[in-house]
């Protein structure tokens, strides 16, 4: 766990979606990030969901909406943040994506393609869970590496709202999965202004 704080670095509206299929805590994933947004890094969230025919095993998603000012709309139109946890819900929102998008994706579980965005980001969310003994933390583990990669919400409210939405007895656990998200969000960035910087060098 990095001891890294960071102040949220949202616009004056932005909007997330985040999907997958019913099972994967996309939804609580999503009340993570409304809740921290709101209570504690003190804007403005709406939070719609969906679900596929089967609450299980179906298509989810999660709409996420932060802001500076009232929200008159709370549906995401053109996601500032795309969320994937499965092929079939990149499949069905990829089309929303728009040039400054951050898509950041479940990389065992997600292929983009080629794709036009601001930003793609993988992280093997699920295997990560895995290796805590926990598969069904690939949600939370996801929820640290988006804080670390768009700093939608800050770090501090992150942390305590996932201690206060997950079951009890399981904050320690969950928090874990939380920091090895986020510290994996970190390394990948650091990474990408390293090549940057040795491609700026080479060239110059």
């Amino acid at each position: 766990m990095t001891s890294q704080t960071s102040t949220p670095k949202t616009s004056a509206k932005m909007e997330i979606l985040i999907t997958g299929f019913g099972g994967q805590g996309v939804v609580l994933a999503g009340q993570i990030v409304g809740k921290a947004a709101s209570l504690i890094d003190h804007k403005e969230s709406t939070l719609t969901q969906s679900y596929g025919p089967e609450a299980r095993g179906g298509s989810c998603s999660a709409q996420v909406i932060i802001s500076d000012a009232f929200i008159h709309f709370p549906y995401v139109r053109r996601p500032d943040i795309l969320v994937c946890l499965s092929q079939g819900g990149f499949d069905k929102y990829a089309a929303m994506i728009k040039e400054s998008s951050i898509v950041i994706v479940d990389q065992d579980l997600v292929h983009t393609g080629e794709i036009s965005c601001g930003g793609c980001f993988a992280i093997p969310a699920t295997r990560l869970a895995e290796e805590l003994g926990r598969k069904m933390m690939a949600n939370i583990v996801m929820v640290g590496f988006l804080t670390a990669i768009t700093r939608a919400i800050s770090l501090d409210a992150a942390r305590k709202t996932v201690a206060e939405s997950v079951p009890r007895g399981t904050e320690a656990l969950n928090l874990a999965a939380f920091d090895k998200g986020h510290d994996f969000g970190l390394a990948t960035l650091k990474g990408r202004r390293k090549k940057a910087e040795g491609k700026k060098g080479a060239g110059g």
